[in-house]
């Protein structure tokens, strides 16, 4: 293997490097920071389909789920208060995922993902001991902040530790780590809804001590990124910490290169205004339009609120707390799909297939339900095969989502941006994606009254909407290196008009590279 960085046929340039335990161990722990947001969405619909919590905090909708047989199905659940207490959670984690963005740059990834341990753990105590409404809502608040700071550091420290070949792999371990927390979720969720007395909710809300224990911990033992040292003026230490990451003595090019980024970084004294600059116009449109078109798919309708969403559909509690483990389920196993294939089929493959599959399901999806319930909301008799039928496409679904926009909704915008942005473009990715939840989260219940079934035709048109911009816009990210990220946008037809050669962060290098070889379109 040559010396330093080399340039390979279709040129790009690669570093010399390997999967390491040490790699590997790293990145296992810091995924496990999705197990908050995952553990969180699985256990909220859950929650609040158990008679026994509802007449605690909301009694209005129990009286309507329970006592009053002529409310229409698809508006049982339409409270404002119910809404607030699931979409709060959101609106705290956009506050401070701005916040993180400057705690993850100035003192590194480790911290943001300690306070964002520390925070969640604080949420989750104070809604596993509530006594009022008011305490639900400020414990959610909690737990919004927790998870504001762990998604905004967690994927960029997966990009940053993990080899280029492997980035796409081990950064959607974070999406895993959220599908396995929605997944234990929703099967705690069905037996504690078991529990004689009616106190199980408490049970799910506190388990979330236990991923937030895991995160806090985790950051503890990490180590800082490579990245994130030189940013801060630890070259001596990044470079040891380089070499034993890559399993090579050799990382001069890579080094070389980081400390080249990191001075342009520095250069920047207004990040979040430097992401206005003409140059950075691709980068800015990706981190608001995939986080948006994420939460278009409707996949939030069916994981936090499935239990509802089946109940809504006439199914018992139990039947739907158990349908809702059966899509948890299928969603872990197809993220595993994802792992495996996104750095050999590459990115645009994967959004594109998962698209047109979520498509077909939600057209099917809404057949069934308008067929059965029409505009009315009042079904009848169920007969078992309409149960079968909707919760098969519901997973075909989830399992379309979960090998493409759920992993590559994180994955792609975390790999893209350079190093004197990134950590501000992060947390426009991050805030995007939460002021959508919350939106969604606050008027699901509502659209879903006065839609009907019409609501997943709603989220079908979006899905054609996103899947043509990246058939149009996103270029193929799949074994670059993430400091030489700049080569997709020069030789994208569209976004070749806004980045100039030399002008992207680290083009000083990517000249250089240039006259080994590397083309540049």
């Amino acid at each position: 293997m040559p010396a330093g960085g080399f340039v390979v046929g279709d040129g790009q340039k690669a570093y010399p490097g390997k999967l390491t335990p040490f790699v590997l161990f790293t990145c296992v722990v810091a995924a496990m920071g999705g197990l908050i947001f995952g553990y969180d969405i699985g256990i909220s619909g859950g929650v609040t389909s158990m008679p026994s919590f509802l007449r605690r905090f909301f009694p209005s909708v129990y009286r309507k789920q329970q006592e009053d047989a002529t409310t229409n199905q698809y508006c049982q659940y339409d409270s404002p208060t119910l809404t607030l207490f699931t979409s709060s959670l959101y609106l705290a984690a956009l506050i401070s995922s701005l916040v993180a963005s400057t705690v993850t740059r100035r003192f590194g990834r480790r911290l943001s993902m300690l306070f964002g341990g520390i925070l969640f753990c604080a949420g989750a105590l104070i809604n596993g001991f509530a006594k009022h409404v008011w305490m639900l809502i400020v414990g959610r608040i909690l737990l919004g902040f927790g998870i504001g700071f762990a998604n905004q550091a967690v994927p960029l420290y997966l990009s940053e530790m993990a080899p280029y070949k492997y980035r796409g792999s081990l950064n959607i371990g974070f999406q895993l780590s959220i599908t396995i927390g929605i997944l234990v979720a929703e099967v705690l969720n069905y037996f504690f809804a078991k529990i004689k007395g009616g106190w199980g909710w408490r049970l799910s809300l506190g388990g979330a001590v236990v991923p937030a224990l895991i995160i806090t911990i985790g950051s503890l033992v990490l180590p800082d990124t490579p990245n994130s040292m030189i940013e801060r003026g630890q070259h001596e230490k990044a470079k040891i910490k380089l070499r034993r990451i890559r399993g090579v003595e050799d990382v001069s090019q890579e080094f070389d290169d980081l400390v080249a980024a990191s001075k342009e970084s520095q250069a920047i004294e207004h990040p979040w205004t430097n992401l206005l600059r003409r140059k950075y116009r691709p980068h800015l449109t990706m981190a608001i339009m995939i986080p948006f078109f994420q939460q278009l798919t409707g996949i939030n309708v069916i994981m936090f609120y499935a239990p509802v969403l089946f109940n809504t559909i006439g199914f018992t509690t139990d039947a739907s707390l158990m349908s809702a483990v059966v899509t948890g389920s299928v969603n872990v196993a197809a993220t595993l799909v994802s792992i495996y294939g996104v750095d050999r089929w590459g990115r645009r493959f994967l959004f594109l297939e998962g698209g047109t599959q979520m498509l077909i399901c939600q057209a099917v999806v809404a057949a069934c339900i308008g067929a059965k319930f029409g505009v009315d909301g009042t079904p009848g008799e169920l007969p078992k095969w309409y149960a079968i039928v909707v919760v098969t496409f519901i997973c075909i679904y989830v399992a379309g989502f979960a090998w493409s926009w759920g992993p590559l909704g994180w994955l792609v915008p975390s790999e893209i941006f350079p190093l004197e942005i990134r950590s501000a473009a992060q947390s426009i990715t991050v805030s995007v994606n939460m002021i959508f939840t919350f939106i969604i989260a606050q008027i699901f219940l509502t659209m879903l009254c006065h839609l009907k079934f019409g609501l997943f035709l709603v989220f079908a048109f979006f899905v054609v909407v996103m899947s043509i911009f990246v058939y149009i816009f996103l270029p193929e990210t799949k074994g670059i290196p993430i400091e030489e990220m700049g080569q997709v946008w020069r030789s994208h037809w569209y976004w070749s008009r806004f980045v100039e050669d030399g002008e992207y962060g680290n083009g000083l290098e990517m000249g250089k590279s240039s006259n080994q070889g590397t083309k540049h379109v």
